[in-house]
């Protein structure tokens, strides 16, 4: 499951703001806030799923933690980069 630091990094790298992420994947701007202040997700799992999948689908790509590293993200070369409104 993906963490509050990979959806502010993920939000970063696409240079969009928490109401953006809200709209495109139909959860409310203050369910993004809790989720992204959270020490530990908490939450819907669809809620939690929606974001993950609309961030994967705008060409994020999220890192598992492994080998003594922790998790992260990255942009995929051929993202999609008409996803955002406005």
């Amino acid at each position: 499951m993906i963490n509050a630091a990979q959806i502010r990094a993920a939000r970063a790298l696409l240079d969009i703001s928490q109401l953006q992420l809200a709209a495109m994947s139909a959860v409310s701007e203050s369910t993004i806030k809790r989720l992204e202040a959270a020490s530990t997700i908490r939450g819907s799992a669809e809620s939690i799923w929606k974001v993950q999948r609309v961030l994967e689908e705008a060409g994020v790509e999220f890192i598992p933690a492994e080998g003594g590293r922790g998790p992260g993200v990255r942009l995929r070369e051929n993202r999609r980069q008409d996803i955002w409104p406005g």
